[in-house]
């Protein structure tokens, strides 16, 4: 019996053993992005990438009340892809920086706003944290409002 896979003509047991894990493995992905995609509520949020300065307002429970607090700093990140995306945000607090992960799909989000554009050249701008003053800046990018 031959794999199924193009790559793979083997008839040794190791190579038909690897074949049928990565096909049960793609099997699950599939499943699991089924589930995901049809079970999954998702929210309108504007695009935004690594640069951009946002506004997140969320939804915070404090015994029986519910408060909308918002936090307000530049993207650092974005990860992952559909309902397992997060971004990460950063914003300076007096002399500290604060930063913060919230998940794209996370229920006690209300909305985003993006307030500013940035023009970084990295998807992931780690080297942000270590500037302070004048170098923190990010230059605007230009865009039209849809």
């Amino acid at each position: 019996m031959f794999c199924t896979f193009a790559t793979c003509y083997s008839t040794s047991d190791e190579v038909r053993v690897s074949c049928l894990a990565l096909t049960f493995y793609l099997l699950i992905m599939d499943l699991l992005k089924y589930v995901q995609d049809k079970y999954i509520t998702k929210k309108e949020f504007p695009e935004f990438k690594a640069g951009d300065t946002i506004t997140v307002y969320y939804e915070i429970k404090e015994g029986q009340k519910t408060r909308t607090q918002f936090f307000k700093g530049t993207v650092i990140q974005l990860r992952g892809t559909g309902s397992t995306k997060t971004f990460t945000i950063r914003k300076m607090s007096g002399d500290v920086g604060v930063e913060r992960v919230f998940p794209i799909n996370m229920p006690a989000l209300q909305k985003i706003e993006v307030d500013r554009r940035g023009r970084v050249r990295r998807s992931r701008i780690y080297y942000f944290r270590d500037l302070r003053g004048k170098k923190a800046r990010i230059k605007d990018a230009a865009y039209k409002k849809k």
